[in-house]
């Protein structure tokens, strides 16, 4: 749907019938004025649902892109629409969890629907004894460990891609893409 004029659509406040009487039986006041609902029927109707547009399952499929651009939701174009919608209407959602392993999961489950799961190092341990040793990590990077969803498709580089653009800036992440099980 667009928001341009439609054609015969009906002003629900006609000019012609605020005006004084002294210009009701005008011909060429009433004409004018019925000129001038025709052009405000489209800005007003679009008023009149301006709520409607803040939501993203009714905006209109051409202001979904421009209502993501607002909340930072990256949307890939190739997605189909329930899915961009979906992403839009979830964007606050996964932007509270940003940068934590549960975001990372839900926006890949989301948006790739893969299975996943972030395994973290083994860079934590706890002592009752002062000054006990650190523990070595084993590895400086962060395992993402990625299954196929319902598709049965996992498609590695658009993973590695959605990791990269989500992943804090000072942690390394590995894909790891497992068969199904």
């Amino acid at each position: 749907m667009s928001r341009a004029a439609l054609p015969e659509l009906p002003n629900r406040y006609p000019l012609g019938a605020m005006l004084p009487a002294l210009y009701a039986a005008d011909d060429f006041a009433q004409r004018f004025t019925s000129g001038l609902d025709a052009v405000l029927s489209a800005i007003l109707s679009t008023l009149d649902n301006l709520s409607s547009y803040f939501d993203a399952d009714l905006a209109p499929a051409d202001f979904v892109p421009w209502l993501a651009s607002w909340l930072a939701a990256d949307l890939d174009p190739t997605w189909p629409e329930p899915l961009r919608r979906e992403v839009v209407g979830r964007a606050v959602a996964l932007h509270r969890l940003r940068g934590t392993a549960r975001g990372l999961v839900a926006r890949l489950e989301l948006c790739l629907d893969v299975r996943a799961e972030v395994v973290d190092g083994s860079g934590v341990t706890w002592s009752d004894r002062p000054d006990t040793d650190l523990p070595v990590p084993e590895s400086d990077a962060v395992v993402v460990r990625v299954r196929p969803g319902r598709s049965g498709v996992v498609d590695r580089d658009r993973v590695e891609a959605l990791v990269e653009s989500v992943r804090p800036v000072h942690v390394t992440c590995v894909v790891e893409v497992v068969d199904g099980g």
